[in-house]
């Protein structure tokens, strides 16, 4: 009956990571404390949801209606105290910062590979012509955030998710170009300097011919092409997301295209897309500017993102589920870490590592449900505190790898499990 089923459905084994870069305020979004102090509570309403004794901010009314496809982890409780993004991208904190030294000993040489790569290592590609993994990170950001969503560590470069720019569709358009002219033509490969990393000489060669066939089935297909084109995508889906008519500020919605642009790349066979939703429009962000690190204005920049991104993130859901997608593809939206509880003089919110949030939908996991709580200022998890790497132990689950026994060797020829826990048990 299983393989039945399997066999009917529209879509692979896929995730969509969407990065609230900078760290999103957990108590005003899932998790306020409206009997708190005014210090502490902030100035958002909660509102009911249609999981019956659970609420959330007024602000996120779609997401408030559909939370029986949904989950909110709001006690994940290991952040590290940086704007680094390594930790929920590979599971570890790797990649010290500033002389800053790692916390996990045996930190492999290369570093960890992130969700990314790895599961391109471990599954491959499902199309020749689409990259597995797909990096929607607008330029200039892996500098501010020390971490990119592709990056391969100890793994060959041929794993590294591809990362489109804005406007990239044309570098794939052969324009009449036959294949034996492009076989001579070696300038073009110079539009997938995006595919490369740093990696050491042990296993360069190796990779640059895996990366070599790749750049080549990408120039010789428009399957990635059309995927990354949303002119082709019908108005009213589009509609649906905010686009084109999204507010003023932050760029308006044309960065919530990234959602959009997910699914279509996800149907075109990529197995993993992290999106970056800016507050800038895509190549023109800030040096020094984090998204959703609201340091001041904290409310009234919530004003803002918040509605654009319970309309992305709930147009994406129901885009997944139109199209027979959601079962086997999960979504995940999280940060690096939390806000202070204590509102700052400038009406913001800190860093908070202590304490912070995710929100989680398809991929067949146990929606309608909120897994664990915090202490009545939101300082801590007083109920199941959840890890990062339960979190990525799901997603890999998701696709069907098991990180009890899947191991990648490092440079050193030393094998390394994914990650060092098990899967959320409340969710699978």
């Amino acid at each position: 009956a299983a393989s039945q089923i399997d066999s009917k459905r529209n879509s692979h084994k896929a995730i969509i990571m969407i990065l609230l870069t900078g760290g999103p305020p957990h108590q005003d979004m899932y998790d306020l404390k409206p009997e708190a102090p005014s210090e502490f509570r902030g100035e958002f309403q909660p509102i009911s949801t249609s999981l019956p004794g659970f609420q959330i901010c007024e602000l996120l009314p779609r997401m408030a209606k559909m939370m029986d496809k949904l989950v909110v982890i709001r006690s994940l409780a290991d952040c590290y105290d940086q704007h680094n993004m390594n930790q929920v991208l590979t599971g570890w904190e790797s990649h010290p910062i500033q002389g800053d030294s790692p916390r996990i000993p045996g930190h492999p040489q290369g570093g960890w590979p992130t969700y990314s790569s790895a599961i391109s290592k471990i599954q491959g590609a499902v199309n020749p012509a689409v990259p597995a993994g797909v990096n929607l990170m607008p330029n200039g950001a892996a500098d501010i955030l020390r971490a990119t969503p592709g990056d391969t560590g100890y793994l060959s470069m041929a794993h590294s998710a591809f990362a489109p720019n804005e406007g990239a569709q044309a570098d794939f358009v052969l324009d009449g170009i036959s294949l034996e002219r492009l076989h001579h033509r070696k300038a073009l490969l110079s539009s997938f300097d995006r595919f490369r990393r740093s990696a050491d000489a042990s296993g360069q060669m190796e990779g640059m011919d895996a990366f070599s066939r790749q750049a080549f089935g990408v120039l010789t297909s428009s399957k990635l092409a059309e995927a990354l084109d949303l002119e082709k995508e019908d108005p009213r889906v589009k509609a649906r997301y905010g686009i084109p008519n999204g507010p003023p500020q932050r760029g308006g919605a044309a960065h919530f295209s990234q959602l959009l642009m997910a699914r279509r790349l996800v149907q075109a066979g990529a197995r993993c897309v992290t999106a970056t939703p800016s507050r800038f429009p895509l190549g023109r962000m800030a040096q020094g500017a984090y998204n959703w690190d609201w340091h001041k204005a904290n409310f009234g920049e919530a004003r803002v993102a918040l509605p654009m991104l319970d309309q992305a993130v709930t147009a994406l859901i129901e885009d997944l589920e139109v199209h027979d997608m959601l079962d086997d593809v999960t979504v995940c939206v999280w940060g690096e870490f939390g806000r202070t509880p204590r509102i700052n003089q400038d009406g913001g919110r800190d860093h908070w590592p202590a304490a912070a949030a995710a929100l989680l939908a398809g991929g067949g996991l146990r929606t309608g449900q909120v897994i664990g709580a915090t202490s009545p200022l939101a300082e801590y998890p007083v109920e199941r505190p959840v890890r990062i790497q339960e979190v990525l132990a799901t997603l890999y689950h998701n696709v069907g790898i098991d990180v009890r026994r899947t191991t990648l060797t490092d440079l050193s020829g030393r094998p390394h499990y994914l990650v060092e826990s098990d899967p959320v048990p409340e969710l699978i």
